[in-house]
């Protein structure tokens, strides 16, 4: 007897990953979040909000927030069929959030980015009251904006210039509102906390940002210490670096990206860490192009991430990749994630469908 690694083979179903459905909109969307199967949002240009309530049979159209209707909503986090918070990316007073709580007949704008040199790139919400903003540094200092009191006629704002210092020109990639990662607190170590990571490119380097919030039984917490840690990726042009984090209940993180203007490149378009994000390996089988978005797929016990040639499947948290075959270019051209739904350019929205998916290799004896 002897053991051997027999993997599982597989043939990909034919552009049925993921099913396309009805959004009878043209806008290209980069923002989706879903609340639960039944449940979820979609953003994207010309101020475009879309939700469903039936698993995507409908996707429902959103009245355009007022002034709203040039803006490119980059964002969105939902909490159930009436309440969400959107974010527009652009410079200045473009980039925006709005709110509504009653299924999107009316928005609130909640608050308008004052910083001329602002470019607001990823959003991440708790709750309906309070949310986060990450943004593009401005004058070499980290941008992190912690909304609260968001239904006030003026939220307050806990900090808008981040003291944290990052190199001149730092930005990050409003592709898929997942530059910026944020966990609870339950499932992080018990004594140094890692609450918060962002990504920040310069053309010759790409990095994550960590911060760690030391936490004790006198002081909770006590201090907060921000790691700048180089990451090996696709670099040395100002369209290539990181565009999307994701994290693995087994305390894996990982990172896509690549360079957006040569999509078919494989070279550098993802790495893992299993540290928290202290060290970072580059996948030793990478995704097969450029990767704007990657999500985890309880359903597939896998890594999933999507960019304009297609998609790629990882079951050993990013270590290496297999891409999912599809027919048509039509088929392959995805933004972002928040599984099991998918949205990208042209009004695309798709729903995973986990049984045309390969599935993890096995092992076995022979």
């Amino acid at each position: 007897m002897r053991l051997t690694l027999a993997l599982a083979l597989f043939t990909a179903t034919a552009s049925a990953q993921f099913t396309l459905q009805q959004s009878n909109s043209t806008a290209s969307f980069r923002g989706i979040h879903a609340v639960s199967d039944m449940v979820a949002w979609a953003s994207g240009t010309n101020g475009t909000v879309l939700r469903t309530v039936d698993g995507g049979e409908h996707w429902l159209a959103c009245a355009v927030p007022l002034d709203a209707e040039k803006l490119d909503f980059r964002g969105i986090q939902a909490f159930d069929d009436k309440t969400a918070i959107v974010m527009s990316s652009g410079k200045g007073d473009a980039s925006r959030i709005y709110k509504t709580s009653d299924g999107c007949k009316h928005w609130k704008l909640a608050m308008t980015n004052t910083e001329p040199e602002g470019f607001w790139d990823a959003l991440y919400s708790d709750s309906s009251d309070h949310a986060w903003v990450m943004g593009d540094s401005i004058d070499g200092k980290s941008v992190m904006l912690e909304v609260r009191a968001l239904d006030d006629a003026e939220p307050e704002l806990e900090m808008s210039l981040s003291n944290r210092e990052v190199d001149r020109g730092t930005s990050s990639f409003a592709a898929s509102n997942s530059t910026l990662l944020v966990l609870n607190k339950a499932v992080q170590e018990s004594v140094w906390k890692y609450s918060r990571w962002w990504a920040g490119d310069v053309p010759e380097h790409a990095y994550v940002y960590r911060l760690r919030e030391e936490n004790n039984a006198t002081c909770r917490p006590c201090r907060e210490f921000t790691d700048k840690i180089e990451v090996p990726m696709a670099q040395g042009v100002s369209t290539a670096g990181i565009f999307s984090l994701a994290f693995h209940p087994a305390e894996t993180l990982v990172a896509v990206g690549g360079d957006y203007k040569t999509p078919e490149s494989p070279i550098k378009t993802a790495a893992w860490s299993a540290d928290y994000g202290k060290t970072w390996t580059l996948s030793a089988k990478p995704p097969h192009g450029y990767r704007s978005s990657v999500a985890w797929s309880n359903h597939l016990q896998a890594f999933l991430a999507v960019g304009p040639n297609g998609t790629d499947i990882s079951h050993d948290d990013g270590k290496t990749w297999q891409p999912v075959s599809t027919k048509t270019k039509r088929s392959n051209d995805w933004n972002a994630l928040s599984l099991p739904f998918v949205v990208g350019p042209g009004g695309r929205i798709g729903r995973l469908n986990p049984a045309d998916f390969p599935k993890k290799p096995i092992l076995s004896k022979h």
